[in-house]
């Protein structure tokens, strides 16, 4: 008999961790998350326990924290190993700053285009040679077709990108969309991965979101398997529905990836490759 989803060995690679009784979130926050948005160390440690998840790369939410890493960078620390990080920072961050964000376990930066816009990361170009120079990714989340004008400077610039949950996508537009048409040449570098996550963001059904499958798998086809990676989202910011670490994984995740060469290079060897876990 197979192993469980639950038991085959998984990297989740993106998730949040938000603790405001122990780093207090900043005092011109544009959103201050609460209640079951909120998502500690010690939480997550359990979730990552119950359900098999091995590792984790936290991602600095704009919410709460803004440009302060303090919590994620803790978090990293105490981990034993257990995790890494993609930091916030300002477009101005220099090399130095950048190179001490990576000696405390940081693989990257993280770009949410969704929130701040285009326009916020025109002047940004240099801060991408400074991340292909330390070998750092750039993880960026874009939905609709804001991908499009930041195709020029992400391939112009050499460095390895990320995108977050499948380039959310407009389900009732279709697969030809420019913003998901660019997507896919972007997969056809190699350069770039994609986190197949986030269905619950731009599907217009409830769990397992069928509708969000056709997407997926044209991801799938123009990545390939070894460049896509797997997240949960957790603890889910700002969800339009209720989300449940354990659906995902049994119901969600095995009816998109079935079989399960295809789920260990996703779940396991690709993600333990490009962030150093051992």
């Amino acid at each position: 008999m197979s192993p469980s989803i639950f038991e085959e060995p998984k990297i989740d690679c993106h998730v949040h961790v938000l603790d405001p009784a122990r780093f207090p979130y900043g005092e011109h926050t544009h959103y201050r998350p609460a209640g079951q948005e909120m998502g500690t160390a010690a939480q997550l440690a359990q979730v990552m326990d119950a359900y098999g998840t091995r590792a984790a790369l936290l991602v600095g939410p704009n919410s709460g924290y803004g440009l302060d890493n303090a919590c994620m960078l803790d978090t990293i620390a105490r981990g034993q190993g257990r995790y890494r990080g993609v930091a916030v920072v300002a477009n101005d961050a220099t090399l130095e700053d950048l190179r001490r964000l990576k000696d405390q376990g940081v693989v990257g930066v993280a770009w949410n285009v969704t929130f701040y816009g285009v326009d916020h990361y025109r002047d940004a170009a240099p801060l991408l040679d400074r991340l292909a120079a330390l070998d750092l990714f750039v993880d960026i989340q874009v939905e609709h077709d804001q991908l499009l004008p930041m195709m020029p400077m992400l391939v112009g610039s050499g460095v390895r990108v990320l995108v977050d949950h499948c380039g959310r996508p407009t389900i009732e537009v279709g697969l030809d969309q420019p913003g998901f048409r660019t997507l896919l040449e972007l997969g056809a570098t190699g350069r770039a991965f994609i986190k197949l996550s986030g269905l619950v963001k731009f599907s217009r059904e409830p769990s397992p979101h069928a509708d969000a499958r056709p997407f997926v798998a044209a991801l799938l086809r123009s990545f390939t398997v070894e460049r896509c990676l797997w997240a949960s989202d957790w603890p889910y910011l700002r969800a339009p529905a209720r989300v449940d670490y354990g659906v995902v994984l049994k119901f969600v995740l095995m009816s998109l990836l079935p079989d399960p060469a295809d789920r260990r290079r996703i779940l396991w060897d690709t993600p333990r490759r490009l962030f150093g876990f051992a």
